[in-house]
């Protein structure tokens, strides 16, 4: 397959520029040329977004859209099932290119209701997946088998199966991929997790993570009735389409958007939501980023009743091959980590202290561990667009960060302790691997085996 950005003649749209189409000397803005600080329009990696909803346009719009990463992307296309958040993306890209869209080297933003569309068009270098979690995985394998790189939102994926299959298609189509996140390009917790690394607690040999609970519902602006009365779907929003690989079910207000992450047909809850922002750290420190644990056993609770049925608590410990356990609980956001020479901890989101304060002064040295630090994670994905590299948060960091919620949702519905194999990602328990967040039945035509056909 081709690069996106040669046409099938082989003429470059650089040459198409640099030439002039015959039409004589023409007086243009250096932004559009190039030049020192610029990049050409033409030299710029062409990205569509997929998913237009608050975090899609605040997050991942936006955060393409700031100084450092504009100069190497330009933003073309945006979908959504809901004709709002089109607009709203729309919008929020046009203004930002208003001075372009005067000079005229810039078009405007293509708008699309359906995925394939966008993902079709051949001049789209890389896509951002920004849907509800049980669209992540469909929506990446499509982008990627058609040729384009691809950032889709955390967590990652819907099942373990999903996580085993999109690295399966990452490898084999040799496309750039980035699970969002950004919590790796916090200093602190780069700090904590290189002091780990280089032994200034000694030998790990236990961590805690903390992840918030319950559910944190809104009440829905997007349709203002009664959250959970059935209704008819508003105009604006193609409801069958939204649901995708999930069971077909009536609409009510309540059950989309923001809220779809406390139901299991659509996501994991705060487990897995919060796993690939506070359980990837904990994997990024102990140095296990590309295994899992070997056992996993929890308790929690899961509402018999109503719609919301993720669960509220949860309580699990995990066992890794190297004797290091783990143990994930709903609380406050945090971290501790102990070793045989001490301890470090994080309260919320880069809150460290330790048990002797030497330790967070502690110099790395030239000769230790130095781990990689972003930017951000668009800077990170741009620049491996463009060296081809792997990106910080890969496909395989996304797939495990949340196979550790999926493998403790498993565990505290079954009320049993598991064994788990991470060469083959499967449980011994034979019952385990027929569970929903190991594999699940999926709504034609939105599924794996399709996607993978596309």
């Amino acid at each position: 397959m081709k690069p996106t950005n040669f046409p099938e003649n082989g003429i470059s749209r650089r040459a198409l520029i640099a030439g002039g189409l015959g039409l004589g000397p023409l007086i243009v803005p250096r932004r559009v040329l190039g030049g020192a600080g610029y990049r050409a329009p033409s030299d710029k990696i062409t990205i569509g977004f997929i998913g237009t909803g608050e975090h899609g346009v605040g997050t991942n719009i936006g955060g393409f859209l700031k100084p450092e990463n504009a100069i190497d992307a330009q933003l073309v296309a945006v979908c959504d099932v809901d004709t709002t958040h089109v607009e709203q993306a729309k919008a929020r890209i046009e203004k930002a290119y208003a001075a372009e869209m005067a000079s005229g080297s810039y078009k405007g933003v293509a708008t699309y209701s359906d995925l394939r569309q966008l993902i079709a068009r051949k001049d789209i270098d890389a896509v951002c997946i920004s849907t509800p979690d049980h669209w992540h995985i469909i929506s990446s394998i499509m982008a990627a088998r058609a040729g384009k790189d691809v950032f889709t939102e955390k967590p990652l994926t819907l099942t373990i199966e999903e996580g085993r299959t999109i690295c399966d298609v990452i490898k084999k189509t040799n496309r750039v991929f980035q699970t969002g996140s950004e919590q790796r390009a916090r200093p602190q917790f780069h700090q904590m997790c290189q002091l780990i690394r280089n032994g200034r607690i000694g030998k790990l040999k236990h961590i805690e993570v903390g992840l918030p609970g319950g559910h944190s519902v809104r009440q829905p602006t997007w349709d203002p009735r009664p959250a959970m009365e059935f209704c008819e779907p508003p105009k604006n929003l193609d409801y069958d389409f939204w649901l995708g690989q999930a069971p077909k079910t009536p609409y009510f207000p309540g059950r989309c958007h923001w809220n779809f992450r406390w139901i299991l047909d659509y996501s994991g809850g705060q487990f897995t939501d919060y796993a690939h922002h506070l359980i990837d750290i904990a994997q990024w420190a102990h140095g296990t980023e590309d295994t899992l644990p070997i056992e996993v056993e929890g308790k929690g609770t899961f509402p018999k009743e109503g719609l919301y049925n993720t669960a509220t608590a949860f309580d699990c410990n995990y066992l890794f091959a190297d004797g290091v356990t783990m143990r994930v609980s709903s609380s406050d956001a945090s971290h501790r980590f102990e070793g045989t020479d001490g301890w470090i901890v994080n309260k919320g989101w880069g809150t460290l202290s330790a048990s002797n304060p030497e330790i967070l002064k502690s110099e790395i040295g030239p000769n230790e561990i130095h781990l990689y630090h972003p930017v951000s994670e668009h800077r990170d994905f741009l620049d491996c667009v463009r060296s081809r590299k792997k990106c910080y948060a890969h496909e395989g960091v996304g797939h495990r960060a949340v196979a550790f919620a999926h493998m403790g949702n498993i565990a505290m519905l079954l009320g049993r302790k598991l064994k788990y194999d991470p060469d083959t990602d499967r449980f011994a328990d034979s019952d385990a691997n027929k569970m929903p967040m190991y594999s699940r039945p999926q709504r034609e035509p939105w599924t794996l085996a399709n996607a993978l056909k596309s």
